[in-house]
């Protein structure tokens, strides 16, 4: 289900523009995660409004931060941060989540959840904790699902029911939100593997089981090293997981706590900062183009339904539309001679229909966006054919997005369109391709 890190554990724009798909097909980003405890000063076991700058100023150096107990002190933490991409603020303690992301990296889809279950034990239900996803694109055709989380505090009965409840929520959620996506977890699990009563056990296929808890001083003694840092278990734990289209793990993992002191050297919230280094790398046979539209609609991706196994060809493709984009449908031909219908949207607007024949295959896409009943909608969509053959449908707008096929050599063949992922309900609300490399 999941593996864990090595712990020990369009642009908007009035002009056309266009993205082609690179052939840069690996590398690496950092991350951390750090329960920031920024509960009013009365209520936390810290000093939150002297430390909360302190920590703002250190946030620089890594790719992609999750903070949890960002509550009552954010705009302080936001002060010295450069990251292009942050999530706006949920609200002081008693009003928000205290969930947050900073990135370099821009994001799509912010979603924020609040857990079913919580337990009256440690102050778990005078704030809507929960957890938070939002998509990032880390490069081209690299686009992972991120989610920060903090779960129910404590080890009373109450609290470790509360618990599995929490995990058991964000694991069916990703059923549906993140099928077929790359998948980074981090945050506060309040969690141990080596605490056998702790529901981690079935969050991912591995855990190291064991009678007593690893825990870690607070804070470390002076001297001690790296190496004695992560040999101890800590509740703030990253988790990867890989999709079919992006091979995603982890290749290092430390404990940040030096960079994150006082001049004292005292340690500028009650848990210590966790990050990782997320090593990516893309597939040969399939690729993720960059969407269109907006946060409506229901999610889809066909890379967990019509290209689980042999990659297929499209062999016809219809748009269905009007002013707007309705729907869009294509018959996929698999090499052992199967064939299947794909069907994403809704029912009104009229039919146009391409079929592709003598070997020819689509390499590019334009998608036009816009608001409509105050949400964005997919207005125009155009695919353009190796051979030049054009199928179009809809009204174009001044947001306009087109994607062609990646330019490094596929394993299986040329590259072409295999497939879409996005988001739909009565129209089309958010579309992007996917590439194969099988024609």
């Amino acid at each position: 289900m999941f593996s864990p890190s090595v712990w020990s554990v369009v642009i908007v724009s009035s002009l056309l523009v266009q993205y082609v798909v690179a052939d840069t097909t690996s590398g690496t980003f950092s991350l951390l995660t750090y329960n920031v405890a920024g509960l009013p000063e009365l209520l936390s076991s810290g000093n939150p409004e002297t430390n909360t700058p302190l920590i703002s100023e250190r946030l620089g150096p890594y790719n992609v931060i999750n903070v949890e107990e960002d509550f009552n002190y954010h705009a302080a933490l936001y002060a010295s941060d450069s990251h292009a991409y942050r999530t706006p603020t949920s609200g002081g303690a008693g009003i928000g989540s205290g969930l947050n992301t900073l990135s370099d990296f821009e994001y799509i889809d912010l979603e924020r959840t609040t857990w079913d279950d919580c337990y009256l034990n440690s102050g778990d239900c005078l704030t809507p904790k929960g957890f938070t996803l939002v998509r990032i694109r880390v490069s081209d055709g690299v686009w992972i699902d991120l989610y920060n989380l903090h779960t129910d505090a404590g080890d009373e009965d109450g609290d470790i029911e509360a618990r599995a409840s929490n995990l058991a929520q964000v694991a069916e959620f990703m059923e549906t939100w993140s099928a077929g996506m790359a998948v980074i977890i981090m945050g506060d699990t309040n969690s141990r593997y080596t605490r056998d009563s702790d529901a981690l056990h079935g969050l991912i296929d591995t855990a190291d089981e064991g009678a007593t808890a690893l825990v870690c001083d607070f804070p470390f003694a002076t001297g001690t090293t790296q190496a004695e840092m992560v040999a101890c278990e800590v509740v703030d734990k990253i988790f990867t997981r890989s999709s079919s289209i992006i091979t995603l793990s982890t290749t290092s993992f430390t404990n940040e706590d030096e960079n994150f002191v006082d001049d004292d050297g005292a340690p500028l919230s009650d848990h210590y900062p966790m990050s990782a280094t997320a090593a990516w790398s893309l597939s040969s046979s399939l690729r993720l183009s960059d969407p269109t539209g907006g946060p409506h609609g229901d999610v889809f991706n066909d890379i967990a339904t019509s290209l689980t196994g042999d990659v297929p060809t499209i062999t016809s493709i219809t748009i269905r539309s009007g002013s707007r984009v309705d729907a869009v449908s294509y018959d996929l031909l698999y090499p052992g001679g199967s064939t299947s219908t794909v069907y994403h949207g809704g029912s009104g607007g009229s039919d146009n229909t391409l079929s592709l024949s003598n070997g020819d295959y689509i390499t590019q896409i334009t998608a036009c966006s816009a608001k409509h009943d105050d949400t964005t909608r997919v207005f125009y969509l155009k695919l353009t054919t190796h051979s030049g053959s054009v199928l179009e449908g809809g009204v174009t707008t001044d947001d306009c997005l087109t994607t062609t096929v990646p330019t490094d050599a596929g394993s299986g063949g040329e590259w072409g369109l295999v497939g879409f992922w996005g988001r739909t309900g009565d129209e089309a609300d958010r579309l992007a391709g996917i590439w194969g490399a099988v024609y």
